[in-house]
């Protein structure tokens, strides 16, 4: 049996890192590879040809260099490369790096090159970002997570259903009403993670509950349609239902406003909160126990998207988007489009959450 270190699972994360290193230092070497990641030298010597033969990197004596995603120098059928996709997503340092990494492993296994972009929450930037890609000529398609609400929203929707390049939509959906039959997508199903919140906490006796979302998430209106249906149906009371930005650094007001949400909950008999994202529910879990409530005893806490949810005190139950599979799946649909071609039928994916019961929802 092969050590752990070894096995196709660690292989393929481990080469990750070392595109991840690359991208961050331009070049690497095998015995501080080898040192860093506690394997052989042997080991990453055939990690790096593997890497290499994919085209995604150029073995030099001693190490690698990157290869730059514009480099058309060596063929693609020569470097084991058969598509170069464009990604674009809105933010590198909250939920999206783990869509990343799915994608990037995706892409790693069947030959793609990933030429990523990160944007902002703006449409514009979103747009500038899209069109500097497809104007260059040198992708096959674009894998991008654009705003859809809202006149501009709309307005980049259609700009990418025009596009001569197949689209896959990941963490978004065109509305239904704007009739788009070109664009693909795959998606978590947030309105099924907003059942799964009311029906967690109903089977652990709360009837009088809350939500608090993040205000300006495009998560934030499935994972209330989800909620409002499972409290109806359950016969549950929502009396407290919140829309703020408490994990916003420029705002004055959030201490204000999380001081009025618990005011809400002793005035209403509220016992438990569903509560996205994960940096709202650590901070206002933080500002109850510091004034004297007891976390669950006093008021139960789900946090909706599980980024650091594990490290509040106590650890917070939390859902958590399949967010690594859905970058994969992004991937492998791009993949089948760009070689199925314009007959193959026009696909709308969701995947489930899942819920991880932890010390803020035990039953005290």
């Amino acid at each position: 049996m092969p050590p752990a270190s070894d096995t196709p699972a660690f292989g393929l994360s481990r080469r990750e890192r070392i595109l991840d290193e690359l991208r961050r230092t331009g070049s690497v070497r095998v015995a501080d590879l080898a040192a860093q990641f506690g394997v052989s030298d042997l080991t990453i010597r055939r990690d790096i040809g593997h890497l290499a033969d994919r085209g995604l990197l150029t073995r030099v004596h001693g190490g690698a260099t990157l290869r730059s995603s514009l480099d058309t120098t060596v063929p693609a059928a020569a470097s084991g490369i058969r598509f170069r996709v464009g990604m674009v997503v809105p933010s590198l340092s909250y939920y999206w790096p783990h869509v990343i990494i799915g994608a990037r492993a995706a892409a790693t296994e069947l030959g793609v090159q990933l030429v990523l972009r990160g944007a902002s929450y703006a449409v514009a930037d979103q747009r500038r970002q899209i069109d500097a890609l497809a104007a260059a000529g040198e992708v096959h398609g674009l894998i991008v997570a654009p705003e859809t609400s809202g006149a501009d929203g709309r307005a980049l929707l259609y700009r990418l259903e025009t596009l001569a390049t197949p689209v896959v939509l990941v963490e978004r959906r065109a509305p239904t009403a704007l009739a788009l039959p070109s664009l693909e997508c795959i998606t978590t199903d947030h309105v099924f993670g907003g059942a799964l919140a009311a029906d967690h906490l109903a089977a652990r006796g709360h009837r009088r509950i809350g939500i608090i979302t993040s205000s300006g998430s495009p998560t934030s209106l499935p994972l209330r349609h989800g909620w409002n249906r499972a409290v109806a149906d359950l016969g549950l009371e929502c009396v407290v239902d919140v829309d703020a930005a408490l994990d916003d650094p420029s705002s004055t007001s959030r201490e204000s406003v999380i001081v009025s949400i618990l005011e809400q909950c002793r005035a209403t008999g509220t016992t438990a909160l569903l509560i996205h994202n994960d940096p709202q529910a650590v901070m206002l879990e933080q500002y109850a126990i510091d004034h004297g409530w007891s976390i669950p005893g006093d008021l139960a806490i789900i946090a909706y998207d599980d980024e650091v949810a594990s490290s509040g005190t106590p650890p917070i139950t939390a859902l958590r988007p399949p967010k690594q599979h859905i970058g994969r799946l992004a991937v492998e649909m791009m993949v089948e489009r760009l070689t199925g071609g314009p007959d193959l039928p026009v696909r709308r994916t969701s995947v489930l959450p899942v819920l991880h019961p932890r010390e803020s929802t035990a039953t005290p």
